[in-house]
């Protein structure tokens, strides 16, 4: 039973119906081609046989003007004896039979002179089969007439053969075709049937399945390839929005915690007007910091649905790098860094230009605040910031001499909520790097977070294609 729905699945598919339109196509030009071929065949064979048997009736209108009937007569039986093919028929003016090998004059022949096809039987056959011939006639001085011919049956039978070959080459085509067809459509079911039972395991739950790929690369392979990276980025997405929700519980929930019992601090302050003051203007602080958060998360969130695309402009990358160091020359100095910037002249990019200057300033924020706090004690005591053209496209980098980061937490901080200074000493929500991963999603561009040896190096990559 289910060999016979996979078998109507296979023959009503779109791959057959093709196949098989495509074969129908095919028979009817072949078919064409090969009456036309056959037809030609026997038209030149025609043409040849008739050229032939003009050169020889010229012959005998010579022979004829330079010795009479007896002459003729002599020459046909000479004729005759040579070829039995060749096919005579000397008649006098009044019809009677004179000389030859076939008894009477077609009437086909009779009434064109330039000769043609005709049937015939020979006087002496023991069968009474028709047999086909080309002839012609010419006339004598006289008013006698002598049909020149040859027996074509031999070539009509060649012919018959090359007919039933084209008849039978038009069939194995056919089968040959409708069962290669059958074949393709059974693989390219196949092929699609696994697309289906991955959906189907997605659809029950399973987000882990991937579509399996047969490695011959061609056009289902390469569809089969995307949707696997689509769903890995599905898969990605969810795992994130997980990991958000508990951090976004673990996170928020001391900060508004300490929200509410400074409030209610405040109202117990009912005496001490500066202590109620004082109370609420550090609620207002810790509500600024959680309304940075969310919206930080807001931002974050429209550039992963490129809400932004269209705020792009020439930005001179160099300048815009400078001017973030400028801005940040005086924090480092209060940190005890020293900063230094490094630019190429000419940096042009069409890019959002305060999307990347965000950035780069969440970048520069962190190796100055970050710098500083090591597990292994070492402590930065430099930051250096550079804007450079590289094969390809430019790059933005943000180095520090302190602890850096492990080589198997880098991709780990470009995620949200991620803070590696467990403490929580220092100020910050884990959002920083997240925000400069989205940006760099936004303008096709890639982070990478290198040894700087010691310390950490980001490198901000923003390929060429993303220029106007």
């Amino acid at each position: 039973m289910a060999m016979a729905e996979h078998t109507e699945a296979t023959l009503t598919s779109s791959a057959f119906r093709i196949a098989a339109a495509s074969i129908a196509v095919l028979l009817l030009v072949v078919t064409v081609i090969a009456y036309a071929l056959l037809r030609q065949s026997e038209a030149v064979l025609t043409a040849e046989v008739l050229g032939t048997l003009r050169a020889d009736a010229a012959a005998i209108e010579l022979v004829a003007a330079s010795g009479g009937n007896a002459a003729v007569r002599q020459s046909l039986n000479v004729r005759m004896s040579a070829d039995p093919r060749r096919l005579y028929l000397f008649a006098a003016a009044d019809g009677t039979k004179l000389e030859g090998n076939i008894d009477r004059m077609p009437p086909e022949i009779a009434a064109r002179p330039t000769g043609g096809v005709f049937t015939y039987r020979k006087p002496d056959a023991k069968d009474e089969i028709d047999r086909q011939a080309v002839a012609l006639t010419v006339t004598l001085g006289d008013g006698a007439r002598v049909l020149v011919g040859r027996d074509i049956e031999a070539e009509q039978r060649l012919l018959a053969r090359l007919r039933l070959l084209a008849l039978g080459g038009l069939g194995v085509l056919v089968l040959v075709g409708l069962a290669g067809g059958y074949a393709l459509s059974r693989a390219i079911l196949s092929r699609l049937e696994s697309v289906n039972r991955t959906a189907r395991s997605i659809m029950a739950g399973d987000i882990s399945r991937r579509i399996p790929l047969a490695g011959s690369g061609d056009e289902i392979d390469r569809v089969a390839g995307n949707l696997n990276q689509m769903l890995d980025r599905i898969e990605e997405l969810m795992h994130g929005l997980r990991e958000v929700s508990d951090n976004i519980a673990h996170d928020l929930k001391t900060p508004l915690n300490r929200l509410r019992n400074r409030a209610e601090a405040a109202l117990r302050e009912t005496g001490d007007q500066n202590a109620c003051r004082a109370g609420l203007e550090s609620t207002i602080e810790e509500a600024d910091e959680l309304i940075k958060t969310f919206n930080a998360l807001l931002l974050i969130a429209r550039l992963e649905a490129g809400a932004l695309e269209g705020t792009t402009e020439d930005v001179d990358l160099g300048r815009l790098v400078s001017g973030v160091a400028e801005l940040y020359e005086p924090v480092a100095e209060e940190a005890g860094l020293v900063l230094s910037v490094a630019t190429d002249e000419g940096l042009l990019m069409h890019v959002n230009r305060h999307l990347v200057a965000q950035a780069v300033a969440n970048l520069v924020d962190n190796a100055i605040k970050y710098g500083r706090v090591s597990a292994t004690g070492r402590v930065a005591s430099r930051v250096e910031i550079g804007a450079m053209r590289a094969r390809g496209g430019i790059e933005i980098t943000v180095a520090d001499d302190g602890g850096g980061i492990d080589a198997q937490d880098r991709e780990r901080v470009l995620k949200r909520f991620v803070r590696l200074e467990r403490s929580r000493s220092q100020p910050g929500t884990g959002l920083g790097l997240s925000l400069v991963a989205a940006v760099a999603r936004l303008h096709a561009a890639t982070v990478r977070l290198e040894d700087n040896a010691p310390g950490l190096k980001v490198v901000l990559f923003l390929p060429d294609r993303t220029s106007a």
